[in-house]
């Protein structure tokens, strides 16, 4: 039977009753499958059988019933029907004559063929009429098994499966948190009838089901998921296939001879047509054999006649199934694929058949009676492949699959060819199975026609491709070219908080058209994205981000750019060596420039990365015969460190201090001598002249030349230098700062030295010019002493600076500085590996790294199972388990297994080198506070130089108004100088006076001596400051932030609580405690030493048993035999016995006091009776690994379980001997002193918040402990930084305490970085504040020190600003009047006592107690205790606003307090069948909520 279709043209059509007519009367006539007629387009669309009908005879019909009909196209289109398997029951009521007769009653029902057994019937079907589901309901009572056509074949393992349909269906499953989630919802699933197949993943967050339509809903496949407790949603809905998938066994064994003749005739029905092909390549009869033994296979192919002389194939075949391109094709993947197949010239230009069906239609009708199954080509891409391991589990897997002939996968094109039966799969299933395998796969945009062929070599068809003319391109090539035109962009990603975000934009963006890879990378927030220009834009790729929740703007012009090497080559001797590693570099693919220097022995080249590595380029200078090595880089931070400056300021300060102690000694003496010579003025009446006798007779006033004193001169001497030398930065400073039109401290110190300087050199020259008798007074002993006190502060400020620099080289020193490079075969073997230097690793190497070796980049594991140690980045103490395909990163350390990674992340882009430039960029960009008295001076420089230069011009014109006032107060006033002279004189002594007693000397020292003060009392209270910044810092700080991990917490686990699961009877506690404790001897994780610990520690013992046969699965739990312990217990058990014999006797004596006390609560342990050793076979971990052993755990077990993890701990199950006995919690604990320090810190109106990257539920438990409210959970090191930016950015000053590498950024970034003593260096290193002690007790002491110390700072300001604010008045010569007038001298005296007074304030703060632990504990008695959850808001990651918590109505407030008595009530009766460990204290049973956070037995 042949169905064909015909579209015939209605004419006189006028409403829908005629369409309905013409479809009744035509529908109803023989032979007519289906009838569709359309008003608007005037047309019949009609499936007909061939046979009983033709387009004449339905023409006919219509005009018989008035319509004009005609036939626009007289050529028949074949329809091409479907079959489906039908299996009839034994106990069937129908013959199988009566389900034919029944089926062929129906429309679009072409044939129904029974077996030779009368158990299955195959029908044949037109698809567009009916389709499975309907023919299933035609045929009641039987229990029919159907391949449907319309559902998808699924990943078909079980062959028995594979007559009945599948369907794959994906679930996005939210609310899995671990393993054991992902193996509920397999298990729970898995046992459901119809599912074939379920793999759920935790990173993705989805489920794959493959299950049968037929006998489970899709509806009910998530209903159960969701019953389970997470919540489910379709992904994708199941796709219909176009193909079904039908067992080939049984086609062919349904088909007998008769029914293959009989098709035969029928296709004979159809028109046949002759081409002539031309055949190179042919040469023997058996080659004539093979390709007519497989053309004529091929359905649509009548005969086929092969000449070997000729070269000629001669062919009969069916135009409307197949064309004369796919016969070409059919002929050349004639093994050995080597024959070429061309049209003879009279053929050239004979039109090529258009196909009438899909390929995959054809193919699929093909084989209805081809002895040999027809086969098709397809090419995937796969992305994600990183070894020949990949390669080959990719080509293990899929050949499995059902229909699949062969598969060649290659790594290097990123692609696989699969030869398939499409009558038994299709290219989405295969793309989907690699999919599921954890790959991307996307389908070529040119997927092959079917060729048949009779023994497919994939190897000769690769090598065929070779020689092939340009007109026939493989897909292979195809996919190559593809790649040439593939562009790279980078995105800037925002909104990242953790590897599920990366993992989410990669996933998605992988799946969209025109995207080839996408790799992201956290810490940097970057994505490098390549695509295909021609399907997809940058913009477009953003937007697709955007789209998924995050920030995402393009990067212009950003990409790693060219690679740079700078290499040391040896061996060269001249100038053609130098030409001959330039011209063979140029010449390699990839490198874009290359300059090599003879004389330094340098190479400078610039390489593509993508083409080409720097090992590549080490390689070519190699083979050309000279060595080479990289040039060492630096790996310090020394750009920041302030060496140059440190250095500078203490040469200036020593140079200062060699000249200023004789200034100042002479100052002394002649302050001494002249206060003297005054007395003897005044007392004893001495006449001018006697006085200038007795003042010349003094040693230091003797002079040298005229008017040129010893005194003047050595002040000269000593001057000059201190001038050039020591001034030297400020005059530097004081330039630049005028430059820019403003005033800081260094131009007032230069004006007032510079002016001293020069005035008195002036003064001594006109004294000397006029051989005067008395010697005048200079002021060369000013700039010595302002220099030092300056240099000196400078000086400490930069050592403080330089400090803050190690924190990255200590950094950079974590980075591993080599990495082993290995080679793998076949089978994940390795072939080879190297030692090279880390800078030499390349994108996509894969790496070995050994137990206690440094993860030298970042990358994906391929192969090994270990522990890894992240607290580096994480900072959280746990290790974590890494297997195949989990991401390590760089600078963290392996801890058991060897592992090998394949580098996804190198150099610059790696998470310790992202790490390294956040605190860089932290340190560089903290401006430094300007200093109040920079702020101070630059009001203070203008307006003490105006208040100089008026009292010069007002004396000048005083003077010359009234002589007489200046004639009396000028000291120095000599008859034979000119009045004008003295008048100017005067005027300038006083001006300078002003200038001197201003001078901002002790304003200067207001500071420094200060901080000097306090940073050393800081260090004997066990707190570091480094320099005066932290220390004014910190009295600012409005808010505190805390890290948890080793901040809060002691950072190392401790057991919280044992819960005996089995009655002391069956195994006595102590017993139970002496094998757990024996089991995790010998486990180095974290939780095991834990529980070790605590054994030990209970047990009162340091040794215990002997553990053989040790098992460790990472991420589950041990397994293990322990022996030897009855040693133990004896020893254990003689010691209570005799504490029995104690309690018993303290018993009797209390009887009369206290009935309630029983023996029996004491006495728990008896003395063996003997001493057998005994081997019980111990399993420990979570619960995963218990029902993985066959373990049930009980559901009061697991709801404790729950419990602990609420509240943040790790709870882990103990079994002995196959029975569940103990459940340890576990849990980081709270350092003893952190809710004083907190409610202190609040007290003192500070707002202190929690940051952690640890859990949510964790960090509120901890917060709860401590009385913090705001909580930051799940926060990376990067958005550390970010979350103290934000804090900043409202205009708060923000402290922060951290103690891991995690937190430096942050430390860094924050207004005051405090770190742990006990924390890492670099921790340490940048922080402002290091506490030695681990105690948080210090961060308060330490802002309490910053507060007391700038209260000293202001009045030290206070002291300074009372000299220059009275003195400058009398400098300037204000009360003359009244007689009081300053001599230049009292004005030196008057600053020197400025500064001792500043210095001795400084010096007050020597007595500095540190606020006690006691007295704030009584003072915060009132407010400490315990927060209720619904107190404390909690903000995951980055999110800007946190779930708020709900405002407890009054009423909640009284329920809470009172259940907080009740349960201290009962608090105090102890489960016999627990041992507590911490009680809670009383004021928390009072107040707190302690229902929520009670350590008592479950």
């Amino acid at each position: 039977m042949e169905a064909k279709s015909i579209v015939i043209g209605v004419e006189g059509m006028t409403c829908n009753s005629c369409v309905q007519t013409i479809e009744q009367h035509i529908g109803k006539m023989n032979g007519i499958h289906n009838i569709n007629v359309s008003l608007e387009d005037k047309n019949a669309a009609i499936i007909y059988d061939s046979k009983l009908q033709t387009p004449a005879t339905l023409q006919e019909a219509i005009y018989d019933m008035g319509f004009d009909a005609t036939l626009p196209d007289s050529n028949p289109q074949p329809v091409l029907p479907d079959t489906i398997f039908l299996t009839i029951p034994t106990q069937s009521a129908l013959t199988s004559k009566q389900i034919s007769s029944t089926l062929l009653k129906n429309k679009g029902i072409i044939d129904v063929k029974m077996s030779s057994d009368q158990k299955t019937a195959v029908v044949t079907f037109i698809s567009s009429i009916i389709n499975g589901k309907q023919i299933i309901q035609m045929v009641p009572g039987v229990d029919l098994n159907i391949s449907a056509p319309e559902v998808t074949p699924g990943t078909c393992e079980d062959s028995s499966w594979s007559q009945a349909s599948s369907i794959v269906l994906r679930l996005k499953v939210e609310g899995m948190t671990c393993h054991s989630c992902t193996s509920t919802i397999e298990g729970k699933i898995g046992k459901l009838q119809g599912i074939q197949r379920i793999k759920v993943s935790l990173d993705n967050q989805e489920a794959v089901v493959v299950y049968h339509p037929h006998l489970i809903a899709a509806e009910e496949i998530k209903h159960q998921i969701e019953v389970a407790g997470f919540t489910a949603s379709v992904k994708k809905q199941p796709r219909p296939l176009k193909l079904s998938t039908v067992d080939l066994e049984r086609l062919k064994n349904t088909q007998t001879k008769g029914s293959e003749t009989a098709l035969k005739e029928n296709s004979n029905v159809n028109d046949t047509k002759t081409i002539v092909f031309r055949i190179d390549g042919m040469h023997c009869s058996s080659c004539v054999l093979n390709i007519q033994s497989t053309v004529s296979a091929l359905p649509s192919v009548t005969s086929i006649v092969v000449s070997l002389e000729k070269k000629t194939a001669i062919i009969n075949y069916k135009p409307n199934l197949i064309s004369i391109d796919v016969l070409r094709k059919a002929i050349e993947a004639v093994s050995p694929e080597r024959f070429k197949v061309s049209l003879p010239d009279e053929y050239e230009n004979v039109a090529l058949f258009p196909m009438l069906a899909s390929p995959l239609k054809s193919a699929h009708t093909a084989l209805k009676d081809a002895s040999q199954p027809l086969t098709q080509f397809v090419v995937i891409n796969i992305e994600g492949m990183t070894c020949n391991s990949c390669v080959q589990s990719i080509e293990g897997v899929i050949s499995q699959k059902a229909g699949v002939k062969s598969i060649r996968v290659s790594l290097s094109n990123r692609n696989g060819t699969i030869e398939y039966d499409p009558l038994q799969t299709c290219p989405e299933d295969l793309r989907s199975s690699i999919e599921d395998m954890g790959f991307d796969a996307s389908l070529s945009a040119k997927a092959e026609l079917p060729v048949a062929i009779a023994q497919p070599s994939p190897e000769v068809q690769l090598e065929s491709q070779k020689n092939e003319p340009a007109s026939k391109v493989s897909p292979t090539h195809l996919a190559r070219q593809e790649t040439k035109t593939i562009s790279k962009c980078y995105v800037q990603v925002t909104g990242m908080t953790c590897a599920s975000c990366v993992a989410n934009i990669e996933r998605n963006l992988r799946r969209e058209d025109g995207i080839h890879s996408i790799l992201v990378a956290l810490m940097a927030g970057k994505a490098e994205v390549r695509y295909n220009p021609a399907v997809i834009h940058p913009s477009a790729i953003a937007e697709l981000i955007r789209e998924l929740g995050f920030g995402a703007t393009v990067m212009e012009n950003c990409g790693e750019g060219d690679g740079i090497l700078e290499l040391v080559v040896r061996g060269m001797t001249c100038a053609s060596c130098v030409h001959k590693i330039e011209s063979t570099l140029m010449k390699t693919n990839g490198v874009l420039y290359c300059s090599v220097a003879l004389a330094t022995n340098k190479a400078h080249i610039k390489y593509d990365p993508e083409i080409i590595g720097p090992r590549d380029v080490i390689q070519v200078i190699k083979d050309l015969g000279f060595t080479t090595s990289l040039v060492k880089k630096d790996r310090s931070a020394s750009h920041l460190d302030h060496k140059q400056e440190i250095r500078q300021w203490k040469r200036s300060f020593v140079v200062s201090l060699v000249f200023c102690i004789p200034v100042m000694g002479l100052m002394i003496y002649m302050m001494v001598m002249d206060s003297q010579l005054s007395d003897a003025h005044t007392h004893h009446n001495m006449s001018s002249e006697e006085m200038e006798a007795l003042h010349s007779s003094m040693v230091l006033e003797y002079q040298l030349l005229p008017g040129l004193s010893v005194m003047n001169f050595l002040s000269f001497l000593l001057c000059v230098p201190v001038q050039m030398f020591g001034g030297w930065h400020f005059y530097i400073q004081a330039y630049k700062a005028l430059k820019h039109k403003t005033a800081n401290m260094d131009v007032l110190i230069v004006l007032a030295t510079s002016i001293a300087f020069v005035y008195s050199f002036v003064i001594l020259l006109v004294a000397m010019a006029e051989k005067a008798k008395v010697n005048p007074v200079t002021f060369f002993d000013t700039p010595p002493m302002l220099f030092v006190f300056i240099s000196l502060g400078r000086w400490l400020e930069h050592v403080a600076k330089g400090k803050t620099s190690e924190a990255l080289a200590r950094l950079i020193s974590l980075q591993a500085t080599e990495a082993t490079i290995v080679t793998l075969g076949p089978d994940n073997v390795l072939l080879s590996e190297e030692q090279v230097d880390v800078e030499l690793v390349q994108r996509g190497d894969i790496v070995k790294v050994i137990p206690g070796g440094k993860f030298p980049v970042d990358g994906r594991v391929i192969e090994g199972h270990s522990m890894v140690d992240e607290s580096l980045i994480t900072g959280e103490a746990m290790p974590v388990t890494k297997k195949p395909g989990n991401t390590v990163i760089a600078g963290s350390i392996n801890q058991n297994g060897s592992l090998l990674i394949s580098a996804t992340h190198v150099g610059a882009d790696t998470t310790l080198s992202q790490i390294v430039k956040l605190v860089e960029e932290a340190q560089t960009s903290k401006a430094p506070i300007q200093q109040f008295a920079d702020k101070l001076s630059g009001y203070f420089v203008p307006s003490i130089v105006a208040v100089s230069v008026v009292t010069l011009f007002a004396w000048i014109i005083i003077g010359f108004v009234d002589f007489e006032i200046v004639e009396k107060y000028f000291l120095g006033y000599n008859k034979s100088i000119s009045a004008a002279e003295v008048i100017i004189r005067f005027a300038f002594q006083a001006s300078i006076t002003v200038l001197c007693i201003a001078c901002p000397c002790s304003l200067g020292l207001a500071t420094p001596t200060a901080v000097m003060v306090g940073t050393g009392v800081g260090a004997q209270n066990g707190i570091l400051i480094k320099g005066g910044e932290p220390l004014e810092m910190a009295h600012k700080v409005k808010v505190v932030v805390f890290d948890k991990t080793g901040t809060i917490t002691h950072g190392t686990p401790e057991v919280m609580q044992v819960k005996f699961l089995v009655e002391s009877n069956e195994l006595p506690h102590n017993k139970m405690l002496a094998i757990v404790g024996t089991a995790e001897s010998n486990s180095e994780h974290p939780l095991g030493v834990a529980i070790t610990k605590y054994c030990k520690k209970e047990l009162d013992s340091e040794t215990l048993g002997t553990c053989t046969d040790f098992q460790v699965v990472p991420g589950c739990g041990i397994s293990c035999k322990v022996t030897n312990i009855e040693a133990l217990l004896y020893r254990k058990n003689k010691m209570v016995e005799e504490n029995n014999i104690k309690n018993v006797t303290l018993v009797k004596i209390e009887e009369n006091t206290d009935e309630s006390v029983q023996p029996a609560l004491i006495i728990d342990a008896e003395r063996p009776t003997t001493m057998n050793s005994q081997k019980y076979s111990v399993l420990i971990g979570n619960r995963e690994w218990m029902n993985r052993n066959g373990l049930l755990v009980k559901n009061e077990v697991d709801k404790a379980m729950m419990e602990h993890e609420r509240r943040g701990r790790t709870a882990v199950l103990a079994a002995i001997d196959g029975m569940l006995c103990g459940l340890i919690a576990i849990a980081d604990t709270v350092k003893p002193e952190a809710e004083l320090a907190v409610c202190t810190l609040k007290s003192m109106g500070l707002e202190v918040v929690l940051m952690t990257g640890d859990n949510s539920k964790t960090a509120r438990s901890i917060a709860s402990q401590v009385g913090i409210t705001k909580v930051f959970a799940e926060v990376l090191p990067s958005h550390k930084v970010a979350k103290v930016k934000q804090l900043q950015d409202e205009g708060k000053r923000v402290a922060m305490v951290g103690d891991g590498i995690n937190d430096s950024p942050a430390l860094a970034m924050a207004n005051v970085g405090i770190a742990i003593g006990t924390g890492t260096d670099v921790a340490i290193e940048a922080a402002d504040v290091v506490l030695i002690r681990d105690d948080l007790m210090d961060v308060v002491a330490s802002i309490d020190l910053s507060r007391k110390t700038v209260k000293r700072i202001r009045i030290n300001f206070v002291f300074a600003l009372i000299y220059n604010l009275i003195g400058v008045p009398i400098a300037a010569g204000v009360f003359l009047p009244i007689g009081l007038v300053l001599q230049p001298w009292m004005g030196s005296a008057a600053m020197a006592a400025s500064s001792v007074s500043v210095v001795l304030s400084s010096l007050l703060l020597k007595m500095y107690q540190k606020p006690s632990s006691e007295k704030l504990e009584f003072r915060a008695r009132g407010q400490m205790r315990h927060k209720s959850p619904s107190e404390i808001s909690v903000h995951i990651g980055i999110d800007e606003t946190g779930r708020g918590s709900p405002k407890l109505s009054l009423m909640d407030r009284i329920i809470n307090y009172s259940r907080a008595s009740i349960n201290s009530l009962f608090s105090d009766k102890r489960s016999v069948n627990s041992i507590v460990l911490n009680e809670p204290d009383k004021h928390s049973l009072l107040v707190g909520d302690f229902g929520e956070d009670d350590d008592t037995a479950l």
